[in-house]
């Protein structure tokens, strides 16, 4: 798992300049399946139920919260599409990758845990 799952967001304020594309690519290169579009990272997430994805919702929610940084979350049906930005410095920051990195933590748990209960 990447090692931006277990760094901490720190807080942005107006004066921390975005990520250029350059270092975006190069975080993006850790997080496979993610994408990149002008000034945010998303990618859409698949489940087997329904509630199975509100709950990954919920979760990656919780762990939102304790980070202070907030995504954008679509929950559909049997998919969930997460989009991370920092709205403050209208860009990306380290913690958007930080905070993908800990979402691709959460999902992989979570399926690792349906394989075992299905065991």
């Amino acid at each position: 798992m990447s090692a931006l799952a277990e760094k901490r967001c720190v807080p942005c304020d107006g004066n921390t300049p975005p990520i250029r594309r350059k270092e975006a690519n190069k975080y993006l290169r850790e997080l496979p399946g993610w994408n990149l579009a002008e000034n945010e990272i998303f990618k859409e997430f698949r489940f087997g139920k329904y509630l199975d994805g509100l709950e990954f919702a919920r979760a990656l929610g919780k762990i939102a919260e304790r980070q202070n940084h907030h995504p954008d979350i679509l929950v559909k049906w049997r998919r969930v599409r997460v989009t991370w930005s920092t709205h403050a410095i209208k860009g990306l920051s380290q913690n958007d990758f930080i905070m993908a990195a800990k979402t691709e933590r959460l999902f992989s748990a979570r399926a690792e845990a349906r394989k075992t209960r299905r065991r």
